[in-house]
């Protein structure tokens, strides 16, 4: 169920609360600004449709995307501002059975930690939970294009797809953390999407939605 679909009235029961968290970054010449938001609202869709204790909230689609700066389309609300609106929002989700933060954007994990570390202080405890990859193949690469093929292959210019940087994440780091991204890929990829595809896409989305559906269950275990 989508809450923004809902009335007050609707939630007699207290739900869970998944919330999807993106970002509105560039995705290398080919794939699309809001690729993060749509990955972590599908994840939610799916999540919802195999719990139906859980509501999912309006999509945060702006995050911590300073390392993107340079190229054409980013827009980043940075890192405090991202953490103070997880605050509140969490905040302010009491009266829920619980919250689920769905990230899709892995620049945001730090101001998400941040923002967790201090909700937990205030007796909140929100789910964080992010998607996982090769670490040659982390941005705009096999993986990102396979599964926005999979769910709209008409926002995907699979001409324009061309190898990026296919370099470990760990070795980039120290470039990126001074950089950004425009110091290690000219085409803002980390990773090669030249060979990718819908069905690649489809596995990756299922090994993602069963891992989060697992982690929801561990931490949230469903009321028979």
């Amino acid at each position: 169920m989508r809450l923004a679909d809902l009335t007050a009235a609707d939630l007699d029961t207290a739900p869970l609360l998944a919330i999807p968290l993106g970002a509105t970054e560039q995705h290398g010449p080919h794939l699309p600004l809001g690729t993060d938001t749509t990955v972590a609202v599908e994840l939610c869709r799916r999540l919802a449709a195999e719990r139906p204790d859980i509501v999912v909230a309006p999509a945060i689609p702006y995050g911590s995307s300073g390392e993107h700066a340079g190229f054409s389309g980013t827009l980043s609300i940075g890192r405090a501002a991202l953490e103070l609106v997880i605050l509140e929002l969490v905040r302010s989700a009491d009266e829920f059975a619980g919250v689920v933060l769905v990230n899709g954007h892995g620049g945001n994990l730090e101001p998400l930690r941040a923002a967790r570390q201090r909700l937990a202080t205030e007796g909140r405890d929100p789910l964080l939970w992010s998607p996982t990859g090769p670490a040659d193949d982390t941005h705009a690469g096999h993986g990102e294009t396979s599964v926005m093929l999979e769910l709209h292959p008409d926002r995907v210019a699979m001409d324009r797809a061309e190898p990026g940087n296919i370099r470990p994440l760990r070795e980039l780091m120290p470039q990126l953390r001074t950089g950004g991204v425009r110091a290690v890929s000219r085409n803002g990829v980390l990773g090669d999407p030249s060979a990718a595809s819908a069905s690649d896409g489809a596995r990756i989305l299922d090994r993602w939605a069963t891992a989060l559906i697992a982690a929801v269950g561990e931490r949230f275990p469903e009321k028979r």
